[in-house]
This record gives C-alpha cells, structure tokens and sequence, in this order.
C-alpha cells in the first residue's frame, strides 16, 4: 500500500513551496502572508524508485494567532494519525517561536518518523542558523531552500529510507479490488449491503458511521472481486475543514490499494469540489474510475434531466472524461447490479493489452501520414514505432526523433483516437514520447 507523507508546521514556513517541489507541480498557492493555503494540498511523488503521496497541511484560517494556533494543533493531529512520514517545517529566517515549540511538543509523543526541516537556507550565512531548533528534541535537522532546491536530495533520502518499493507483480496475483470512495453519507455502506444482500457494514443517517475501511469478498453471479467500504470520516464535533483533510488521507490509502474506484455523488447535492478533488486523486493513480449518482428518486426529472446533470459532471472533471456514469437509487436496488457490470467493464478495459504489431498497423498511419504532429520552430516531428508498456495500466510509447517538441495539444488527439478506436472508457491512458 502507498506511503503518506504529510508536511506540518506553522504557517508562511515554505510548506506549499515544498510541496510543489516534491511533485513538480505548482498545484499549490504560494504567497507571502499566512493563510493562502485553504484547501488541502495533495500529489504524488517518485524519489529513486519508491512512489509516496505528498499533503500540504497548509495554515488556511484568517484570524488571531489563537485562530492559527488551535488549527495547526488539529492538522498535526491529523497528520500523527495517518500518515507513515511527517515532514516538520521551521523558518531559520524566524527562528524559534512558541508556535514552533507547540507542534514540536505533540510530534515527539508520536511513534511515526518525524523529519525536521529548517527551510529558507538561502545562502552560507544562514548554513548555521538551524542550530537553535536542535532544542526541539526531533533528532537530526535538515537545512534546505524550497524555493531552489538545495538540500531537498539528502531530505527525500532520509524520508524514503524505510518506505520499500511496490511490487506491481504481487498486486496483479490477486482478485481485483474496487474501492468505493466518495463524502459522507452518499450511500456507500448501502451500497455494498445491497449488493451482498446483508448488512454487513453499519449504515446510519449520521455522517462518518464507518470508521476503518472494510473489505469484503464477493464471488457471486459471475463476478469475483474484493469490495472495499472507505472510511466515514465525518465525526461529530468536528468542523467541515477537519473533515476534508481526514478525508483525504484516508480516501488516498484506500485508492492507492485498489484497481477500480467507484466514485458515489449525492444527486441532491450535485458534484463538489470534494468530489472533483476524488477524482482527481483517482486519476493520478491512474485507477479506473466508475462515477455512481445515488438517490436519483430524489430528483425531480423530466426528459433531459439525466443528460443535462452528466453533461454537468463531464464539463466539471475534463479533460478526462471518458468515464461512465451511473444513475441510481440504492435504497431502491436501482441499476445497482449494473454498476458492478460496469466496473467489471473498467477493470478489463483498464488490463487490455494490445499488441506492437497492432498499434503499428491502426495508430502509426494516422500518427504519420493522415495527422501527424504540427511543426514547432521549423522543425518536423516523425513518429517511428509505438508500444505499449508492460504496466498495470495502459502506458504507450511513440517513438519518434523529436520528443521535446510535441506539444500538450497533440498528446490530447493521439489519445482521443486512441480511446476511439480501443474501449478505455473509465481509465486514464498514459503516453509518452521518446527518442529512438
């Protein structure tokens, strides 16, 4: 299963910088006053072989730095929880300060591994200045500059260490796993109570009831595939924000175990950012995805309204949304039985295999001759072999002599025709282009 690493600390310490580092992205906000970050930050990350998922704990609330203080408490608290690593930013520019001194207080009662981070080594002047935070008691400190990189080799290093390498192997050996994933209370205890006719997983009309993810065998009418019912997380007491942080690291545990997610949506609620943020996480593990919309008897209907609302969800999760959708009513055993025919569908789609010989012979003349790639600076791109990788989802590689000048735009019409003329309905394709 994949490893989390959470980075924590007080806010405006370089914790977003990082972050985007560690995924070569810019996903997360970066700004000098504390508080950008509001919504919780998540992305994968590679260091020399071994894959991990990477949270922004980001200070977010706006206020006196009582506000602050009490919401750094409850992140870290978060964090201790459930991720394997955590990552503790300080600031040699700051120093020390009482806000420092808190965090480290609640992290050195934890058994997890605790990796302290001085950011903001800029230059030699301040190569010694993280002497002062040897006071917290976490061990060794590493002294890095987010903004260009230096020291963060050693840090992944000292992070990595004990995570091991997935087998891709092993994983296929066994049955698949879906995973259904979604907010609190759209129905996914229900849902598999439906499906193997017993209530094996409590349901309650209180957000958050089911607190451990629960796998179950199924092996009837055909289908033999373990079940997975992810996490409630939704406490009493606890604040929407709380929510969508504990959320998130349980959603990423239980997506990055599985072959195909069910994303389950509340039709009186529509799709939300959260949902959106699912998928997202979804599709960068490169998992199939079904999106299931429950308590469809809810809505008032006429003739268009299922096309208008998966016309809605579509628009809302391109450029990939070549995904099924589902309309059902759980409680009614609406279409549930088609929802499993349908991740069957996915789970195949995302195991197809075609041969070298294949995609030779169907996508290299339209690659090469019908549409091959636009010219860039004068220069002309020419395709010479596609394969596909041997990998537990579908990755293509086009061979060609000018790799570094096919553009964004392309990529996205080579596989649009990719998905025309194989069913990839429900799984991310990866391609890439190399050269010869």
């Amino acid at each position: 299963m994949g490893k989390i690493v959470a980075i924590v600390g007080r806010p405006n310490v370089g914790k977003s910088t990082l972050f985007n580092r560690l995924i070569e992205s810019r996903e997360a906000i970066i700004h000098e006053s504390s508080g950008v970050t509001r919504d919780r930050n998540y992305g994968k990350s590679n260091w020399n072989g071994k894959e991990f998922s990477v949270i922004d704990t980001g200070g977010y609330i706006m206020g006196s730095d009582d506000a602050f203080e009490g919401e750094i408490r409850k992140q870290v608290s978060l964090a201790i929880e459930e991720a394997d690593s955590i990552i503790f930013m300080v600031d040699v520019k700051e120093g020390l300060t009482p806000m420092d001194e808190d965090v480290a207080d609640m992290l050195r009662r934890t058994d997890k591994k605790v990796v302290l981070v001085a950011n903001k080594v800029d230059n030699t002047k301040r190569a010694y200045d993280d002497a002062v935070f040897y006071s917290l008691g976490l061990g060794d400190i590493f002294g890095i500059s987010a903004i260009n990189g230096s020291g963060t080799g050693d840090l992944l290093d000292e992070v990595v260490r004990d995570f091991e390498i997935e087998d891709q192997e092993d994983i296929e050996l066994g049955l698949p796993k879906i995973t259904v994933v979604g907010r609190p209370n759209v129905g996914k205890s229900s849902l598999i109570n439906a499906l193997i006719g017993q209530d094996r997983n409590i349901v309650t009309n209180v957000s958050g009831t089911t607190r451990d993810s629960l796998d179950t065998r199924y092996n009837m009418f055909g289908f033999d595939f373990v079940i997975v019912d992810t996490a409630g997380v939704r406490k009493k007491g606890k604040v929407s924000e709380d929510i969508e942080f504990y959320s998130v690291m349980r959603s990423i545990r239980s997506i990055e175990s599985s072959d195909i997610c069910i994303l389950m949506l509340d039709a009186s609620e529509g799709i939300e950012s959260q949902d959106i943020n699912l998928f997202s996480l979804i599709e960068r593990n490169h998992k199939g995805v079904v999106i299931v919309v429950n308590k469809w008897d809810l809505i008032e209907k006429d003739t268009n309204t299922s096309k208008e609302f998966e016309e809605k969800i579509r628009r809302k999760i391109a450029p990939f949304n070549d995904v099924p959708i589902i309309f059902t009513s759980v409680i009614n055993k609406q279409r549930i039985f088609k929802v499993l025919e349908t991740a069957k569908q996915v789970y195949e789609n995302r195991t197809r295999r075609i041969t070298t010989s294949k995609l030779n012979e169907e996508i290299l003349p339209i690659v090469k001759e019908q549409n091959p790639p636009p010219a860039y600076k004068g220069k002309m791109v020419k395709i010479k072999y596609i394969t596909q990788l041997k990998t537990p989802y579908p990755q293509f590689v086009f061979y060609c002599n000018l790799p570094q000048y096919v553009r964004d735009s392309y990529k996205r019409f080579v596989e649009n025709r990719m998905r025309d003329l194989y069913d990839f309905n429900g799984v991310p394709v990866v391609i890439y282009f190399r050269e010869k």
